[in-house]
Parts: structure tokens; sequence; C-alpha cells
């Protein structure tokens, strides 16, 4: 039987990952006004966002190589700090999309579809993922090691997905963004 507070954990998650899911819909929607001009930095966010992707996924390898090696202090530290730069990256793709028009992919042939199948696959899992990352944070920082190594097994391949492509979107997108100089 599910505890109270647990219940108001997977409703405050729940909540969290819907929040967050629609203000990606709608940034990608233009729903919100757009500035008149875009701050220089803004450029800059495609590259700091890849290099934060690839900094958790690599964060996330030694995190497994440590929790392999029974040293919980170390994987837990190396977990946090995966989650503050993915809360980092989430501001700062929310920022891009607020103040950049979108890019499009301009490439062809198999390409193009390598790129959309990876772009899909990525969007479609980074969805899934918050909710379940959200879970296992709980579930580990409440030492429930059960329920945390149970959803793990899920959240933690599809994480490591994500990241991992997100750096080849950003590498395959690269050449078609119209930056000014």
């Amino acid at each position: 039987m599910i505890k109270s507070n647990e219940k108001f954990v997977f409703r405050l998650v729940l909540s969290i990952s819907v929040l967050v899911f629609l203000l990606v819909i709608l940034l990608n929607k233009r729903f919100f006004p757009v500035p008149e001009q875009i701050p220089s930095f803004a450029y800059l966010l495609p590259g700091l966002n890849a290099l934060i992707n690839g900094t958790c996924f690599c964060l996330l390898l030694a995190s497994f190589y440590f929790i392999r090696k029974k040293n919980i202090a170390v994987h837990k530290a190396l977990n946090l700090s995966a989650f503050f730069l993915s809360a980092l990256f989430l501001i700062s793709y929310v920022t891009y999309h607020y103040l950049v028009p979108e890019t499009s992919y301009g490439g062809e042939g198999w390409m193009r579809y390598l790129y959309y199948f990876i772009l899909i696959t990525h969007i479609v899992l980074a969805a899934i993922v918050l909710p379940i990352v959200l879970l296992s944070f709980y579930f580990g920082l409440n030492d429930m090691r059960a329920k945390h190594r149970k959803i793990v097994r899920w959240s933690y391949p599809i994480w490591l997905y994500v990241t991992f492509t997100g750096v080849l979107v950003y590498l395959l997108l690269a050449p078609f963004y119209n930056f000014p100089n």
C-alpha cells in the first residue's frame, strides 16, 4: 500500500512533469510573445546545452561504475551533479527556445531520416524520463533502496540515451544554425 506522503510525491512529480511538458510545447508553438531583439548570449545556448548533456552522460556512466563498486557516496554525488546540470539544461533550453526561432534541419537523404529518428526518440524519451528520474531521486534520497533499484532499471538507460542523443541532435543540427557572427 502506498503511504500518503508517497501519494503526495507522485502527484507532485506528475504535476511538475506535466507543467514542464506543457511549457516546452507552448514554447515550440510560439505561444509566448517573442522579444524584438535576440540577446547575443542566446546563440551560445545550444552549445552550452550540448556540453551539459555530454557532461551528464559522463556523470551517469561514472555513477553506474561507482554503484557497481558499492561506493554509494560517490554514486549519490555524481547523480546529484547530473540532476543539477539537467535542471540547468532545462532552464537554458527553455530560455533558448523562448528567445530564438526554431532551426530546421537541412540535411538530405538517409541523414535526414537518421536525424529525425534521433530527434523524435530523444523528444519522446525526454518527456518520459522526467517523472521517473524524479521518482528515482525521491526513492534514493529517502533510502528506499528496493523501490529505487526497481525504477532505476528504467530511468537510468532512458536518461543515458536522452543525454547522449541530445549531443547528437546538436552536432547534426549545428551546421544549419543561422546565427549572426
